[in-house]
């Protein structure tokens, strides 16, 4: 890969982006980026993945300098619109759960990239932004809003403003804010501790936390039933209930 880097080790996978200087958005990565989440779903290997970027930025967003003074051909910009959203879904979609390691500013389409995870974590040096309206741009607010909420994703959109890792922590929209070299040991140890539990109930779960996040209260309790009604009946399922009995390790075969 070009641009990404893919280490797995003990169930985790390790994506760190990886074009210099800033990670910024091309069509490359899109591309890699939708290949590599889309492998994750079917590895056995992987339990878990964390993502990260190389260097002092997560990603910056869209390669704007490749694109100051480009001319686009019919549809390329539709194109290039369809291949940006497919790869926040091929985050979202994956199944297996996946942690935001942010180890620097998270911008446009990188604030996009890094909300679309399940887990959030960052550094203190890191920051989220929507620097579009500096930039002749429109994007990223919606993956704004489902968790920073109304005013502040509005705030962001009108000034480009970036909010600093500590006030992401304090504001709940990280779950953690840690020193720079504190971030991926922690990041790991989250990693492993889902590791350690039931891939078939860690899917169902991601599964559900992604199906019920638009469903109304009535619809989604009941679809978190049907769930654990089909979840009941697997393998791992009577093994965690046997070892919660027995006082002893659950040991889980994924099925």
């Amino acid at each position: 890969m070009q641009y990404l880097k893919l280490t797995v080790e003990d169930h985790v996978a390790v994506v760190t982006m990886d074009a210099p200087p800033v990670n910024a958005v091309s069509a490359g990565l899109m591309d890699e980026m939708i290949a590599t989440f889309d492998q994750m779903s079917d590895r056995d290997d992987v339990r878990v993945v964390v993502l990260t970027g190389a260097g002092k930025i997560f990603c910056a967003g869209a390669d704007i300098k490749s694109r100051a003074n480009k001319t686009f051909e019919p549809g390329e910009r539709w194109a290039h619109s369809r291949r940006a959203r497919e790869l926040s879904y091929s985050i979202i979609e994956c199944k297996k759960p996946v942690i935001a390691a942010i180890n620097g500013a998270a911008l446009g389409a990188g604030l996009g990239i890094a909300v679309s995870c399940d887990i959030l974590m960052c550094s203190e040096n890191a920051s989220l932004g929507l620097p579009e309206v500096d930039v002749g741009l429109m994007g990223g607010g919606r993956h704004a809003m489902r968790v920073c909420g109304h005013s502040l994703t509005r705030r962001m959109m009108l000034t480009g403003d970036r909010i600093p890792g500590p006030e992401l922590y304090r504001r709940g929209i990280v779950e953690a804010c840690l020193p720079l070299e504190e971030l991926m040991p922690a990041a790991m140890e989250m990693a492993k501790r889902i590791a350690s539990k039931s891939p078939v109930a860690s899917r169902t779960a991601k599964n559900s936390a992604a199906t019920i996040e638009n469903m109304t209260l009535r619809d989604g309790y009941r679809f978190e039933q049907n769930m654990t009604a089909e979840l009941g009946q697997t393998e791992d399922s009577r093994e965690a209930m046997r070892a919660f009995a027995e006082k002893r390790p659950p040991v889980f075969q994924g099925r």
